[in-house]
């Protein structure tokens, strides 16, 4: 289940899970009760948000974000994004152990080496996703 706060610069859109974990710790439980109502400046400072734009700047904001991620091998994206999700459910010691499980796959891939090749030769890498 989402929770939605509506500020005038930005929509977020949060997990409850993460809203538990980042923000009531430091605050009433009651917040995350009743969803969070702020403003983006304080979603800023909560860490709910990195970056905050104009509504008119939003667009092209996520779409750069989106770029560069596209822009990646996606074995790592997807590897990595994996490890961010997973390691929050788990200790510290099995979150490093599984890391580096996944760090390992990822450099068993051909987009691996792709990519350490093109930095060493200077030139932008040309994944397959493989």
């Amino acid at each position: 289940m989402a929770t939605v706060a509506q500020a005038p610069q930005l929509l977020i859109f949060i997990e409850r899970d993460v809203m538990t974990r980042v923000v009531a710790a430091d605050r009433d439980p009651a917040v995350v009760l009743v969803a969070v109502d702020a403003d983006a400046a304080e979603a800023l400072r909560a860490g709910l948000v990195n970056k905050v734009v104009p509504a008119a700047e939003l667009l092209p904001a996520c779409e750069a974000i989106a770029e560069k991620i596209a822009s990646k091998g996606q074995i790592a994206v997807r590897l990595a994004l994996k490890a961010v999700n997973m390691t929050q459910e788990t200790n510290l010691t099995d979150g490093q152990e599984l890391e580096a499980s996944l760090f390992g796959l990822c450099c068993d891939s051909e987009d691996f080496h792709e990519g350490t090749k093109a930095f060493m030769e200077k030139r932008k890498p040309v994944f397959r996703n493989t």
